[in-house]
């Protein structure tokens, strides 16, 4: 059966990544499935692309797919890219698609969540923050008294398992903090961001930021959580997701769960996970193609 590939203007464009869509239709103009190609501009991430594809289950067996990967593996090289990535479900069709397709398994994420409205156990009161300690909260973009201590502090994640992705290391300066926060506000999202400070120092060891949907009900979403090596092993990423979980208790009622992903060999977080009570929803793969072959 015969169908065409459309290129679409990428109508919401996104700090330090471009994109590039294609829409697969019938020659009714029945839509068949998209492919969106993300080109990152992160000079550490010049040589990566990562592609989300979707066709609609009616559709699928008829080169849909096929048509959409090859197009943007395509783009993709044209533009000098060494390494696309793509995601899918552990045992769905799009796993068996990508690993039929020289794709490589790459990193396995465990998918949880923590359901609010179970009784609360109080994980703050059972497990005090260490000593030498304080933890500070706030909304939005990262206030400037802050902003330099808590720019520093995302090379917590700079050692966060990626498994064979080769995914880079993002290098944060203040610039790329305060875009984050407002790329997050102009969706009409929440941040919500919880940091370890040492007393000591005054300076920040560790975060964990939330995101709150536009309609601020339903379930929120995890984003980073990292902690410092010099400050690791003091339960910190634990309380620090505790307070975040009681803030969304105590003031934002409507939020009914909490979600979050972790590589499946990142012991230390998928603990912390478990000892707070997120669950495990399912898992997911990242797949790895090799650009340059």
């Amino acid at each position: 059966m015969t169908f065409r590939l459309t290129t679409l203007a990428d109508p919401a464009p996104l700090a330090h990544t471009r994109r590039l869509t294609w829409l697969a239709s019938d020659p009714d103009g029945t839509p068949l499935g998209t492919a969106t190609l993300a080109l990152f501009t992160s000079p550490a991430q010049a040589h990566l692309s990562s592609l989300t594809l979707n066709v609609h289950p009616a559709e699928r067996r008829r080169g849909v797919g096929s048509a959409l990967l090859s197009a943007a593996a395509s783009a993709a090289r044209e533009d000098g890219r060494q390494v696309l990535l793509a995601q899918a479900v552990a045992g769905s069709p799009g796993d068996g698609f990508l690993s039929a397709r020289d794709f490589t398994r790459a990193l396995v994420l465990e998918y949880a969540r923590l359901d609010l409205t179970a009784p609360a156990d109080s994980p703050v009161a059972e497990h005090p923050l260490h000593p030498g300690y304080r933890l500070v909260s706030w909304l939005g973009s990262c206030p400037d008294e802050w902003l330099a201590t808590f720019t520093l502090s995302r090379t917590a994640m700079d050692d966060m398992p990626m498994g064979d992705t080769d995914f880079g290391v993002l290098v944060w300066d203040e610039a790329r903090v305060l875009t984050a926060a407002k790329a997050v506000a102009d969706r009409g999202e929440l941040l919500h961001t919880v940091v370890a400070v040492e007393e000591a120092t005054g300076t920040i060891a560790g975060f964990t930021e939330l995101v709150l949907p536009a309609d601020r009900a339903g379930d929120a979403q995890h984003y980073g959580t990292g902690v410092l090596p010099a400050h690791r092993r003091r339960g910190l990423a634990r309380a620090m997701k505790a307070e975040a979980i009681r803030w969304a208790r105590t003031e934002q009622p409507e939020i009914t769960g909490l979600l979050t992903d972790t590589a499946e060999h990142n012991a230390g977080m998928l603990a912390v996970n478990h000892a707070l009570g997120y669950r495990p929803t399912h898992r997911s793969v990242e797949f790895r193609l090799s650009l340059s072959s």
